[in-house]
């Protein structure tokens, strides 16, 4: 059974990150959105460690230490700002390197996605916002790349969907698959 609605969980969050991909202006790349989540590697531990209510991922870290699903995930989808680490010309040490601007998107869509499954009847527009701000101080994402993630989802809070989803579009066109933002 929890093998079930671990299924049904992430099902019901990759379609609402494709819908939100779609609306973003990049649809082809959210079509490929998480489908590493269904892969052995990834779906066994989140059947195991499903509770509903946290990320399996989680519950696996704390059992055994690590997440082996979750490292594998980020290592696959370069939605997740974790993928991003190189190591610097510069200092010669792993440091977070600038997203591409589709990816940067795919992960605004992602967590507007994941807000609205997991936040229920909670959700509201500022919902992601509040949790992005919540991690802010705890996670390595590239300075430019966590600024103009959280312009977009302060927009989101103050603007609502219609309007992000139109700069979103616009910034996409003029950005692309570039991290000249």
């Amino acid at each position: 059974m929890k093998a079930l609605k671990h299924f049904i969980t992430i099902t019901n969050h990759r379609h609402k990150v494709i819908a939100n991909c779609f609306r973003a202006g990049i649809g082809a790349q959210g079509l490929k959105h998480d489908l590493s989540k269904y892969s052995p590697t990834e779906f066994l531990p989140g059947a195991k460690y499903y509770i509903g209510t946290r990320s399996p991922n989680e519950l696996e870290r704390e059992d055994i230490g690590y997440s082996k699903a979750w490292l594998h995930h980020k290592g696959r989808n370069k939605h997740h700002f974790e993928y991003w680490v190189d190591v610097d010309v510069k200092t010669k040490k792993y440091a977070p390197v600038k997203m591409p601007y589709n990816y940067l998107v795919e992960m605004f869509c992602d967590r507007v996605g994941a807000s609205k499954i997991y936040g229920g009847e909670r959700y509201d527009d500022a919902y992601a916002l509040n949790y992005f701000l919540r991690g802010k101080g705890k996670r390595a994402m590239h300075p430019e790349t966590s600024a103009e993630l959280e312009r977009l989802l302060t927009m989101l809070s103050e603007q609502g969907e219609e309007k992000t989803f139109a700069e979103i579009r616009r910034c996409v066109k003029k950005y692309g698959k570039t991290a000249d933002y």
